[in-house]
């Protein structure tokens, strides 16, 4: 792959691979927020990735067949995403076959994998069960980050919060 020629972004394939490697992983970033209603677009999937020794094995497998380098990097900077390189690291921003994906181990926001993975909620989209971090986690996170583009994002997930509040107190 050239870096002129990106691949189709596809959430779906990303997804699906990780289901059928059982990698455990929480959706978080702005696809955890479109699928909980946020309007923001975003063109790549952020998760965050249970370190566990099994786990990690499972999700270099699940990577190898999504055949991933390091985004912004140059072409040639060898990269090998095997269970070693994943335990020695915590964030990888990746482009893959299927599109942009973020690893994150621990997030800034959030006390640990297994406190976001209690919380979360788990969403069927269409027979493809996906465990979405809960949206005072995405909240946190946001704020943890505090790049511009969160600090935007935070509004709008604020108002979502609002919004699901609402609707529950009905």
């Amino acid at each position: 792959m050239t870096a002129e020629r990106r691949p189709s972004f596809d959430p779906e394939r990303i997804f699906r691979t990780l289901e059928r490697h059982a990698v455990r992983y929480v959706l978080i970033g702005g696809w955890a927020g479109k699928l909980l209603g946020s309007p923001t677009l975003t063109t790549d999937i952020d998760i965050c990735y249970a370190r566990d020794e099994a786990n990690l094995q499972r999700l270099a497998a699940a990577l190898e067949e999504l055949r991933p380098h390091l985004r912004g990097a140059p072409p040639e900077l060898p990269f090998r995403a095997d269970a070693r390189t994943l335990r020695a690291g915590d964030h990888f921003t990746l482009a893959t076959d299927a599109g942009d994906l973020d690893l994150l181990g621990t997030p800034a926001g959030v006390a640990s994998f297994a406190a976001l993975e209690r919380a979360s909620t788990r969403l069927d989209l269409d027979g493809l069960v996906i465990r979405v971090a809960a949206i005072d986690d995405l909240i946190a996170m946001k704020r943890a980050a505090g790049r511009p583009k969160d600090l935007i994002e935070l509004e709008v997930l604020g108002a979502l919060r609002e919004e699901m509040d609402e609707d529950s107190r009905r």
